[in-house]
């Protein structure tokens, strides 16, 4: 159980982190470069004449051609990053301190490292192997002079990569710090999670609930953090073995103290630790909060930044707007899933985990009930969440919902009045 656990958490931070992609390619032209030099050891240079398109270098030029390459890339590297993460740092200070996350996260900016670093490894790898006349003496072991020919030919293929990629990477970047594809991206991703929520986990036990017995037993967290997942599999199967119920007291996003409950187990006349053990292992918690299970991570990502939009000290609606059409979008879809699942059953059918669920009303509140207070202040921002709300509100196919919405928009114009 704890290695399915241990995989999301490990997954969960590769993705996060910054130095596996560029690691992985540096090493991948450290490898390249032995590879080639060994190629041209075993080739040597006889073959040079067969192709007369391919000229070869001599020692002093080959050496004076990857200290150039390997310099530079490195240089490069270096000074483009540092610039690139200070204009981040500045844009993550106006909008939110999750603008550097995704930087972070991106696949480009991380390929784009690798590529530099990898470029040099590889230049420093092969500079090492030549030897011109004077070092291939007697003094040398009776070795030969070298120049790996083909490896320069891939210094240069690599120099001419690497710039491809800067060219890239600055249109990339200055594209990616750009708010508006910020938000968009958010927004992408917020409503491609509800829909794949929606087809894994919705509408299958509407919203059951099983209230707790008398003997019920808490199982409390043996560390403090947020929880960034639950292998539900893991808990089905726990629960399955031991012929117990569990009833979820937290849910992905949850903040938990050490010593609070996580979950109640029923019935609980005697609780084995290896249960309590076994429940903490199914719950990933980590330092922060990811959108690996909680769809709030997102809304909550367009709220910051649409009520940092809306400060005094930024006043830009127009950034707001854009999130509130996001968020409008993101509720939209939610509002057209079926109730979320409560339980999950075991094989014959009985009730085994119960979910600690959120619903639409939850969602609305987390979305333009937080933003209200910064959306009345402002007339731009208030009339266009009133008309995305109205919006929502049409495309609704539950009155309950469609109830809830009128409920929002009403609060919101007493909000502005007052």
């Amino acid at each position: 159980m704890r290695l399915r656990t241990r995989a999301l958490e490990v997954v969960e931070n590769v993705r996060d982190s910054y130095w596996v992609l560029p690691g992985v390619l540096a090493f991948a032209g450290f490898a390249l470069g032995l590879t080639v030099v060994l190629l041209d050891a075993h080739l040597g240079d006889e073959w040079l004449g067969r192709y007369e398109w391919f000229y070869g270098s001599r020692p002093a030029g080959a050496r004076q051609i990857l200290a150039t390459i390997a310099g530079s890339t490195i240089t490069v590297a270096g000074v483009v990053f540092s610039i690139t993460l200070a204009a981040v740092t500045y844009a993550s200070g106006q909008y939110g301190p999750r603008l550097l996350s995704n930087f972070i996260r991106d696949r480009g900016n991380q390929a784009t490292l690798g590529v530099f670093v990898g470029t040099f490894l590889y230049c420093l790898v092969v500079l090492r192997t030549i030897r011109s006349a004077d070092e291939a003496g007697p003094d040398a072991g009776g070795r030969e002079a070298f120049v790996p020919h083909i490896a320069m030919f891939g210094a240069i293929a690599l120099a001419v990569a690497s710039i491809s990629v800067l060219i890239y990477f600055v249109h990339h970047v200055t594209s990616a710090i750009h708010i508006n594809n910020v938000i968009a991206k958010i927004g992408r991703k917020l409503v491609a999670d509800i829909r794949e929520r929606g087809e894994h986990g919705q509408g299958e036990l509407g919203e059951l609930a099983v209230p707790p017995q008398g003997n019920a037993l808490p199982i409390r967290a043996d560390r403090t953090g947020y929880i960034e997942a639950i292998d539900e599999g893991a808990l089905l199967d726990l629960a399955c073995r031991h012929d117990i119920v569990l009833q979820l007291a937290r849910r992905p996003g949850d903040f938990v103290h050490e010593g609070r409950p996580l979950l109640e187990v029923q019935p609980g006349k005697r609780l084995d630790p290896a249960i309590s053990k076994s429940c903490n292992a199914a719950f990933v918690i980590g330092g922060r909060r990811t959108a690996l299970q909680d769809l709030r991570f997102g809304v909550d990502e367009l709220v910051e930044i649409a009520a940092r939009a809306l400060s005094p000290g930024v006043n830009d609606p127009f950034t707001a707007i854009a999130c509130i059409d996001w968020l409008g979008a993101a509720l939209s879809e939610i509002g057209m899933l079926a109730p979320p699942r409560a339980a999950i059953l075991g094989k014959a059918g009985e009730v085994r985990v119960v979910l600690r669920v959120l619903g639409f009303e939850d969602y609305l509140a987390s979305a333009f009930g937080q933003l209200s207070p910064y959306v009345a202040r402002d007339p731009n921002a208030r009339h266009w969440t009133l008309a995305t709300l109205d919006e929502v509100a049409a495309g609704l196919r539950s009155e309950e919902y469609r109830r809830l919405v009128l409920e929002e928009m009403r609060e919101l114009r007493e909000r502005a009045e007052q």
